[in-house]
């Protein structure tokens, strides 16, 4: 681990924090790995039942460092450093994708490729000052981290054609109106409400969690009869999870069941 890229372990909650706070937590090489790193980890962790997205400082990220990109040196043949950003881009995957959930907790901007990341989450808490912007437009740059993808499905493809070209500042009620949080709560109460909504799907039935999220990707790329496949299996492999014969028994018991992840 780097220090950009600051981890901890809370009851079961995975918080990364991206911590370049004097560059707005602008993303670099060394960060974009240590986020690879950090998320192919919790994806097989079992001692983690989600996963916080947040940024430290002012800003949640404000994407590729555009300082670095001024000096315009350039590494590679275009192919190679093609290659090269396309693997990095593998954070957005596998927080939409891997089997546990994510938030982001949006504290400040999030713009261009962090926006992308905060939008690959499986759900947004947002502080009210908190601001979202495309971006790309204003360097002249297309777009990466698969935030077509996730905006386009999210608030149709019109108004994500409109945000990407563009580029326009979202505050918080735009955001919240347009569908990208889940959640806007007060700055200073973000963190209780991220961790509050986190430890609750932390402790919830984890195998349930990860065929809820292929079941999803499956209704966004699918067919209808692939979803229902892929529905009829997870839940009959949940059926056979301590955690679904322990939700069954509390149901009939009439008290709040006990998830052991498992």
């Amino acid at each position: 681990m780097t220090d950009e890229l600051l981890s901890r372990k809370d009851k079961g909650v995975l918080v990364l924090t991206m911590n370049r706070p004097d560059a707005m937590n602008a993303l670099t090489p060394t960060m974009m790995q240590a986020q690879l790193d950090a998320l192919s980890a919790a994806a097989a962790d079992p001692e983690v039942g989600c996963v916080v997205m947040t940024g430290n400082g002012r800003a949640f990220c404000a994407g590729g460092d555009v300082k670095s990109m001024a000096s315009g040196e350039r590494r590679g043949t275009l192919e190679e450093r093609a290659s090269d950003l396309r693997r990095r881009m593998e954070v957005s995957r596998l927080l939409h994708e891997m089997p546990k959930p994510t938030i982001a907790m949006v504290n400040g901007v999030a713009a261009g490729a962090g926006l992308s990341i905060a939008l690959a989450c499986d759900m947004r808490v947002v502080a009210k000052s908190a601001r979202m912007t495309t971006a790309f437009a204003k360097v002249g740059f297309s777009g990466d981290f698969a935030g077509h993808y996730f905006l386009h499905r999210m608030i149709g493809t019109a108004r994500a054609r409109e945000l990407y070209f563009t580029a326009e500042v979202l505050d918080s009620a735009r955001i919240d109106a347009l569908g990208l949080a889940n959640r806007v709560v007060p700055d200073d109460q973000l963190e209780a409400e991220t961790m509050k909504l986190a430890h609750q799907v932390a402790n919830g039935p984890r195998v349930a969690w990860g065929y809820m999220k292929r079941n999803m990707k499956a209704a966004e790329e699918g067919t209808l009869s692939e979803v229902m496949d892929l529905e009829a299996f997870g839940m009959m492999r949940c059926a056979d999870t301590d955690d679904h014969k322990e939700a069954a028994k509390a149901f009939v018991e009439k008290r709040a069941p006990v998830f052991k992840g498992r």
